[in-house]
């Protein structure tokens, strides 16, 4: 079993399976699980380097939970053992007081033996992981936490659209967010060229239905939208080079490009995105793609900025609701990590 930065997958038949056996209790309304929903009693450890924990970050933005639901970020690099809190004083997480994230895991299962991944949500009293089952959470930050949403909170999973929702994000999932590592971690070329036509067959979909309509499903922003903004902002920076999927970058596809230039310049999304981390983490972790970690300079990415003309096609981004106010200082990213936020 091998593990890859914000992933933990294996070799199969010279391809790339995932590993998805995750700490999948869930924290809900009625404790059903185990773990009641207390304001203030749980604890989100993300990076921000990492698609599936930048998620989490987006949605709790847009939800407003930062005040109920704390978050811990680690460093964009890490060795073999966890993530780990360098960014903090003394590299320890001011809250749950640890250096490694492997030490929480391990509070909950003693000789915890599969992927130490991000997002995962931390009891604080007890320091053990709750869930780290990433579909899982942001869902559950939509539907259990709704008592604690923001005034003017968007509904990103609603109950009309949900089938629709899933069938998008279950494509979306198995031949974007996760076909890049397919791609980029084959072992053999038919493996890899299998995982690239998906990857490009998909986006090539995608950008047919997006040519239509402002959003992925209805028109308002979804979770559909989140999952799929998470890798298109990690194309260019490091999936096209890094991963071999160079058909085209983004840039070059145009309803795309403009797609995701809309929702990076919606509050919640782009001023979540640390491309200084993204692009350090995947050069600077994956040895045996990268073996000498020299990351790149480029690309000029300050064109995430330039106008989208995507309100021509209407939709409203919140619907009923209302933006996100801006972040709070201590979760601000830096303006030289990400320079299309002026």
């Amino acid at each position: 079993m091998e593990t890859h930065g914000s992933s933990q997958g294996s070799y199969v038949e010279d391809g790339f399976q995932r590993d998805t056996r995750y700490l999948s209790d869930r924290i809900t309304r009625d404790g059903a699980d185990g773990w009641p929903l207390e304001p203030g009693r749980y604890r989100l450890v993300v990076s921000r380097a990492c698609p599936w924990a930048n998620r989490s970050i987006i949605v709790r933005r847009l939800l407003g939970l930062e005040d109920v639901l704390s978050m811990g970020v680690t460093g964009p690099t890490h060795d073999w053992r966890s993530w780990t809190f360098d960014l903090d004083p003394g590299g320890v997480d001011p809250v749950l007081g640890i250096e490694r994230l492997k030490d929480a895991f391990e509070t909950r299962v003693p000789g915890y033996e599969l992927g130490i991944t991000v997002p995962a949500i931390v009891d604080i009293p007890s320091g053990a992981v709750v869930t780290n089952d990433f579909k899982q959470i942001t869902l559950d930050l939509s539907t259990q936490w709704t008592a604690h949403h923001r005034d003017g909170a968007p509904d990103l999973y609603p109950q009309p659209l949900r089938d629709e929702i899933d069938e998008v994000i279950e494509a979306v999932y198995r031949d974007v967010n996760n076909g890049v590592y397919e791609a980029g971690f084959s072992a053999s070329q038919s493996a890899y060229e299998a995982a690239y036509g998906r990857l490009f067959a998909r986006l090539d979909q995608l950008s047919e239905r997006l040519a239509r309509q402002r959003y992925l499903v209805g028109d308002t922003i979804t979770e559909a939208d989140v999952r799929l903004f998470t890798t298109l902002v990690r194309f260019d920076a490091v999936y096209h080079n890094h991963f071999k999927c160079n058909r085209n970058k983004l840039t070059e596809m145009p309803v795309l490009w403009a797609y995701a230039r809309d929702l990076f310049q919606t509050p919640g999304f782009g001023d979540t995105i640390d491309f200084d981390h993204i692009k350090r983490h995947y050069y600077e972790v994956h040895t045996d793609i990268n073996p000498t970690a020299v990351v790149p300079a480029g690309p000029d990415l300050t064109n995430w900025a330039e106008p989208h003309h995507r309100e021509e096609l209407g939709g409203r981004p919140f619907g009923e609701g209302t933006p996100p106010g801006p972040p709070t200082e201590d979760e601000r990213v830096p303006r030289e990590h990400n320079p299309a936020l002026g």
